[in-house]
């Protein structure tokens, strides 16, 4: 769909959207089940309701060959549904939503966390691929393309930005004690490997599958509205609350931005791991003043 088809249906469809989006912070801020469950069902049944008023274009056939009376038939393209999409969204949110976000560091916690967070992908794509058969989700790892100074420099700021504020935001506001105490060189070990699955998780899920699915519909600006209010919900059940939004809210839109110009997960995904290193090294030093001398607080 092009940009000018996508702001042409943005209006009709943008209340579904919106409803599926805000059970995040349903499920994950205020934690109402029940809730959050209504504003999905509502979303996706008023998507259904945008869709039989505005029909879609019929699905494309796609051919190999010169001539149309002997190409080959070799596939369907099939055109974006909102309800499809939603519905997607919908899937990913509802499988995370099964499990508490709290950050744990014992061996069934960190079994939960990667079979709901795992299925919260995995589980989408599958769908989207044999079910819908839209190819809808994908994960595009290299633009193929070198990094410019720009890209490198913007590496180079997310750690002195994540070195400056982090630590000020994580010990002043005293959000580090909604992570578990890392005490010994196994628990240590445990977060950074959580900081960092759970990093990569959120750039596979919102950027890649929330945001994507969006960007099928809205113009780019929306979409990342959009997932940024999914995303930020999330990382607040996970511990980054008090005036946490100040930071993941940009940090979110940021992300979002990048993944458009770049078309890179492995840049996005740099990115974050980038800051979560910072993340790691902050809870550590929270947890255990002295041990990492290396921030201002």
């Amino acid at each position: 769909m092009t940009t000018a088809q996508r702001t042409s249906t943005t209006w009709p469809a943008v209340v579904p959207a919106l409803l599926v989006c805000a059970a995040a912070p349903a499920f994950f801020v205020v934690q109402i089940a029940w809730l959050g469950w209504a504003l999905l069902a509502l979303g996706i049944a008023g998507a259904w309701l945008v869709e039989r008023r505005s029909p879609a274009a019929p699905d494309q056939t796609v051919r190999v060959g010169a001539r149309r009376d002997t190409a080959h038939v070799i596939g369907v393209r099939r055109q974006p549904s909102l309800t499809r999409d939603l519905s997607l969204i919908a899937l990913g949110m509802l499988i995370v939503s099964i499990i508490p976000l709290a950050a744990e560091l014992d061996n069934l916690a960190m079994l939960r966390f990667t079979l709901a967070l795992g299925g919260a992908v995995v589980v989408p794509y599958v769908v989207s691929r044999f079910v819908y058969r839209d190819r809808a989700i994908g994960f595009p790892w290299r633009a193929h393309r070198r990094w410019g100074r720009l890209q490198w420099g913007w590496l180079v700021a997310v750690l002195v930005l994540g070195w400056l504020i982090l630590p000020f935001y994580f010990i002043t506001s005293g959000v580090y004690q909604n992570w578990p105490v890392v005490d010994s060189p196994d628990l240590i070990a445990r977060l950074f490997v959580g900081v960092g699955a759970v990093g990569i998780w959120d750039e596979l899920f919102f950027i890649c599958t929330v945001f994507a699915l969006l960007r099928r519909h809205f113009p780019d600006a929306l979409a990342n509205v959009l997932q940024m209010i999914v995303f930020v919900s999330f990382l607040w059940e996970l511990g980054y609350r008090e005036w946490g939004p100040l930071l993941t809210i940009p940090f979110a839109l940021l992300q979002g931005f990048i993944f458009m110009r770049t078309h890179s997960l492995a840049y996005v995904v740099t990115v974050h791991l980038l800051f979560d290193a910072v993340v790691f090294g902050v809870l550590v030093h929270a947890h255990n003043p002295g041990l990492l001398p290396i921030f201002l607080i």
